[in-house]
């Protein structure tokens, strides 16, 4: 199968995009990539608009790159890709509530991050207005007998964010879930655009906070590209081993969580001293818990400690120790395993034409990590395993974290090993000619997509930050179809989808 560089021959290409490259085509040739990504010849990794084009990124696997293809919006439109594939369904209608911008062939036009309290209209659009989606909000119909709903959120117990949950049940069986999202849309590309790049970076991190690492590292290194530079080598690696740490925390805290959804709480309390841990080392290297504005464009902002190495070998050590007993008893407990093992199932064959990143693809048989293809550095120097099952459960999600977990520990101690000295650092080069960047980092819950615009003043004229949630919320639907509403938050938890990521 020919590459979709070599399928898009005679489209414009733009020279200042890097480091994959950007075509520009017409609505014809932009229907004919959706159909092909439906057909699944190759992937969607993100769609987004600027006001006078629509973009989307495509992963070509056959061909190991990320190509970006444009269209013009004419009158305001462009062809709809959900029409032919339903994973662009939700971005689309975010686009239209964004920006007034049409999706041509959307069969649902139901607004999606407008939940009519904005004041205004399309605000990121050409002409903005006062007022807001006020129409109530209509879930889709479900026909049967005995069926009756259960609505859920937005506000839940705990210190969680909002959603809300409609189920349609038969007695205690799911029959359809609905989700509405959009409740901490926080206005992230809008922040984004005009600002500086060091406030980019802190915005970009704050995009989901339990991710602060994922996204910087995303934007700094999409910022790199479209600025042709490169980070230092020390850098790179201390980079590395902040994803590393972070993917750790937030794995311990999830295995902990889905077994306190199942009522067993000793593990929830394990789980949370070990991520506690990890939180303390995070503090003692890089000054912040979750290392929250320590990667920026050009390098990092905090260099590891004379001591800091010592304290992550220990921290590791400490792990090891400790964790395989919580394995072992989450294995060989017969009440957690009935909870878990073929609860929320999600088929494969969804998996694949959604292309879901992280755990919720992994656990379903796809074997994608960023972290590998299409890679970045140091990730091709260091030797780990992608740990994927099939069985597409909570029990597999659970077994994928424990796995990147093991990994991750043996990742973060040859990183230590092979840690370069120098400095951490490299100079941004003055402002020049606009110039555009796009970067794809794997967070813990999947990959992270970042492309950035940046102006000939040296400003972000424009940025999209797409969270790993927005392919694996709707997949929480379907998985969740025939069980019982008591396993919900079950199958919730192991998909521990962003609220915030999805809402920008």
């Amino acid at each position: 199968m020919p590459s979709l560089v070599d399928t898009l021959s005679g489209a414009r290409r733009v020279a200042a995009h890097r480091p994959w490259p950007r075509l520009v085509v017409g609505h014809d040739a932009w229907r004919d990539v959706g159909h092909g990504i439906a057909a699944g010849e190759r992937a969607l990794l993100g769609l987004w608009c600027d006001g006078e084009a629509a973009h989307l990124a495509a992963l070509d696997e056959a061909a190991r790159e990320i190509v970006v293809v444009s269209t013009d919006c004419i009158d305001g439109e462009f062809p709809s890709l959900s029409a032919a594939h339903p994973p662009a369904l939700r971005l689309e209608r975010a686009i239209r509530d964004l920006y007034g911008i049409k999706a041509r062939g959307l069969w649902d036009l139901r607004p999606w991050l407008d939940l009519g309290f904005w004041g205004v209209t399309h605000p990121r659009g050409a002409h903005p207005a006062e007022g807001s989606a006020t129409a109530p909000y209509v879930f889709l119909p479900v026909d049967g007998e005995n069926l009756h709903q259960i609505p859920v959120g937005p506000v839940h117990a705990g210190i969680i964010e909002p959603g809300h949950f409609r189920f349609t049940a038969n007695g205690e069986t799911v029959v359809r879930l609905e989700q509405r999202l959009g409740y901490v849309h926080k206005g992230i590309e809008k922040l984004l655009a005009g600002a500086d790049l060091v406030r980019g970076a802190r915005l970009a991190g704050r995009a989901s906070g339990d991710s602060t690492v994922a996204y910087a590292y995303a934007f700094a290194r999409a910022v790199e590209s479209a600025l042709a530079v490169e980070a230092p080598p020390r850098a790179v690696w201390l980079r590395a081993l902040m994803a590393e740490l972070e993917r750790i925390a937030n794995h311990l805290g999830d295995f902990g969580a889905i077994c306190n959804d199942a009522s067993f709480v000793i593990m929830h309390a394990e789980c949370g001293i070990l991520r506690e841990i990890v939180l303390r080392a995070a503090q003692a290297c890089f000054g912040h818990r979750l290392m929250m504005d320590r990667v920026v464009p050009g390098g990092v902002a905090a260099d590891l400690p004379p001591q800091g190495a010592a304290h992550l070998r220990g921290l590791v050590a400490d792990i090891r120790s400790r964790f395989p007993t919580l394995v072992e008893l989450y294995d060989n407990t017969a009440s957690l395993q009935d909870r878990t093992v073929t609860t929320g199932v999600l088929r494969p064959e969804l998996a694949r034409q959604w292309c879901p990143g992280g755990y919720v693809g992994r656990a379903s048989g796809r074997a994608f990590d960023a972290r590998r293809m299409p890679g970045y550095a140091p990730y091709a120097e260091l030797a780990f395993d992608v740990p994927v099952f099939t069985e597409g459960d909570v029990d597999a999600r659970v077994w994928v974290r424990i796995r990147e977990i093991e990994q991750s520990l043996a990742l973060i101690e040859t990183i230590l090993d092979r840690l370069p000295d120098g400095p951490v650092t490299a100079g941004l080069p003055a402002a020049g000619e606009a110039r555009e960047g796009l970067a794809l980092v794997e967070g813990f819950r999947g990959d992270v997509l970042a492309w950035v615009r940046i102006d000939a003043a040296g400003r972000i004229a424009h940025a999209h930050l797409r969270d790993p949630s927005w392919f694996q919320w709707p997949l929480l639907e379907a998985a969740i179809e025939g069980n019982i509403v008591a396993d919900f938050p079950l199958c919730n938890k192991s998909f521990n989808c962003s609220y915030s990521g999805h809402d920008l």
